[in-house]
């Protein structure tokens, strides 16, 4: 999980994501939850479509490989 993280960073400073496996393969990736706000109780408001078009599994891969 380390290793996806730091590669999002790479790519994205200060992306916020939640996560409970770990994204090894595209079909996890596909399942990171991207956090697009907060509601009026400031509970993450999350989407499994992710809203970054700078990162892709593709782009997170060759970061984690490099790691």
């Amino acid at each position: 999980m380390d290793k996806f993280f730091e590669a999002v960073k790479i790519l994205r400073p200060n992306t916020q994501m939640i996560w409970e496996t770990p994204i090894e393969t595209e079909e996890n990736f596909n399942k990171v939850e991207w956090v697009t706000g907060a509601n009026s109780d400031n509970e993450a408001i999350t989407t499994t479509t992710n809203p970054h078009s700078e990162i892709t599994w593709t782009k997170v891969k060759a970061e984690m490989d490099k790691l």
